[in-house]
């Protein structure tokens, strides 16, 4: 069970890696790959857009995602473990 749960995390955490790397390309994100990755990953990164507004170009919003998923997937393994 903490093998599966560490995998999700893993995969979720890629996904959201390749939502910010395909945003940077805009005709990628017009694909159904980039849509699919989109529609799964960016409820949870609009929780965090919502309290850190765009610096510009610049949006950092993710890298605060990325470590309350960390926290996150710390605390559920140390848990289940």
């Amino acid at each position: 069970m903490l093998h599966l749960v560490d995998l999700l995390f893993q995969v979720y955490t890629l996904m959201i890696f390749v939502r910010i790397i395909g945003s940077w390309f805009p005709e990628f994100q017009r694909s159904t790959f980039m849509q699919f990755i989109a529609f799964y990953t960016d409820p949870y990164l609009n929780i965090f857009r919502r309290f850190i507004p765009p610096l510009g170009m610049m949006d950092l919003s993710p890298i605060v995602a990325f470590l309350c998923l960390g926290f996150l997937r710390q605390f559920i393994t140390s848990y289940l473990g």
